[in-house]
């Protein structure tokens, strides 16, 4: 689907000096995200639309950038993890 969601272990290395720039509480904030009520719904929605095979392309496209965006934060949030764990 996309090269974010497909290539984590790159966008891992990529992202790797923003765990060095991370103080705790910055980390404890990243790992804490979560997307708003309504976002999620959003989510969900289109989520359920995918499995089903009834997204329009506008769906499709916001879906896809949902997905990426989410992976992004999913490496932010493991760093930021690890920056809490280990005390970097």
């Amino acid at each position: 689907m996309s090269m974010i969601a497909s290539d984590s272990p790159m966008l891992d290395r990529l992202l790797d000096p923003i765990r060095d720039c991370l103080t705790k509480d910055v980390a404890a904030k990243i790992a804490a995200l979560r997307a708003d009520p309504a976002t999620q719904a959003t989510l969900d929605e289109l989520a359920e639309k995918n499995k089903e095979g009834t997204l329009s392309s506008s769906e499709r496209a916001q879906y896809e950038s949902m997905v990426q965006a989410g992976a992004l934060i999913a490496v932010l949030q493991a760093k930021a993890r690890r920056v809490l764990a280990n005390g970097d």
